[in-house]
C-alpha cells in the first residue's frame, strides 16, 4: 500500500461517489502569538493499493512539534475492500481528518507523520511563523 496524495488544506470532502474536494491547499501558518489555536484544517490523505492488499491495515498518525515531541496521535485501523479500481487495478481510497482547534506551541517547522502497518509512508511539515520568527525571516 502507498499513500499516493498527501497535503493540509482549509477544507476537504468526499462525496458520495468517492470524488476529493479540497480547498485552501498550505503548508505554512501564520498567527500574532504562542501559543496558537489554529480553528480548523484539514488532513487528506488517499492511499493506494493493489487487490492482493485487500483487508485491513493499521493507520498511525503523529503530529510532531519542532522539537521533536508529540503533539497530537491517531491510530485506526481501515478495511480495504474491493471495488471500483484506478489506473493500473489500483484500489484508490480517499480519506479527510478534520481536525479542529489544534494548538501550536511556538514557531518552527511541524509534521505530520503517515503510518501503514506499522511503516513509515510520508510526512507532511506544516511550518509556523510568528512575530519572532518572521522578524528573523
Amino acid at each position: 500500500m502507498e499513500v499516493d496524495l498527501a497535503l493540509l488544506a482549509d477544507a476537504a470532502t468526499i462525496d458520495g461517489s468517492g470524488k476529493l474536494n479540497i480547498l485552501g491547499i498550505f503548508d505554512r501558518l501564520t498567527t500574532s502569538s504562542f501559543p496558537t489555536r489554529h480553528p480548523r484544517l484539514s488532513l487528506v490523505l488517499r492511499f493506494a493499493a493493489g487487490l492482493q492488499e485487500v483487508g485491513k491495515h493499521e493507520v498511525g498518525i503523529k503530529l510532531k512539534a519542532p522539537d521533536g515531541k508529540e503533539l497530537v496521535r491517531i491510530d485506526g485501523e481501515m478495511n480495504l475492500a474491493p471495488g471500483p479500481s484506478g489506473s493500473g487495478g489500483a484500489i484508490l481510497v480517499p480519506h479527510v481528518l478534520n481536525m479542529d482547534g489544534l494548538i501550536f506551541p511556538a514557531a518552527g517547522r511541524y509534521a505530520f507523520d503517515v503510518r501503514v502497518d506499522g511503516e513509515h509512508h510520508v510526512t507532511i511539515p506544516l511550518t509556523v511563523h510568528g512575530p519572532e520568527s518572521t522578524a528573523h525571516a
